[in-house]
């Protein structure tokens, strides 16, 4: 049980990481509205796998913040404005192609994280794990399917433009 604390502990950390990693996304790409809003959604969604992984974690021994990580409401208006600036920037294309990749190998982690929680709630018949990994995982994967497409939709016109 002690090595399954140490996963969700991780996994725990993992998905905070990602939402900072949405939000600053959303904040520095302010001017595409889409990936301002999307991104800004699906940091809610680590978020809240944040909250119900604490929410699981005295069944393991843990105790975990349910609390994300947030950013300071300066912070972000500054990121944000310069995020307006910037887009009017050729080379916000380029840093849109970085911060995407950054969010997707940060989700594929999580995402690995996940299915490796699911395949030991398996092994170990805890159902209250594996219902969290049902819960959650998919949303993870739709984190890494964004990501992904953006990457796709960007890196063409970027490089040809």
């Amino acid at each position: 049980m002690k090595k399954l604390g140490m996963l969700l502990c991780d996994l725990h950390g993992r998905e905070n990481a990602l939402a900072r990693d949405l939000l600053r996304i959303s904040a520095h790409h302010a001017a595409d509205h889409e990936v301002y809003h999307l991104a800004r959604d699906l940091a809610v969604w680590s978020q809240d796998h944040v909250a119900a992984l604490a929410d699981a974690a005295p069944r393991y021994g843990l105790d975990l913040d349910p609390e994300p990580d947030a950013d300071a409401s300066l912070t972000r208006r500054v990121r944000e404005r310069a995020g307006d600036l910037l887009g009017r920037q050729s080379e916000a294309a380029l840093l849109l192609l970085h911060d995407l990749r950054k969010v997707y190998v940060d989700a594929s982690g999580v995402s690995l994280d996940w299915e490796i929680a699911g395949q030991v709630a398996q092994a170990t018949k805890d159902g209250d794990l594996l219902a969290l990994v049902g819960r959650c995982h998919p949303d993870t994967l739709r984190q890494v399917r964004w990501a992904n497409a953006k990457i796709k939709e960007t890196s063409p016109q970027t490089f040809t433009s």
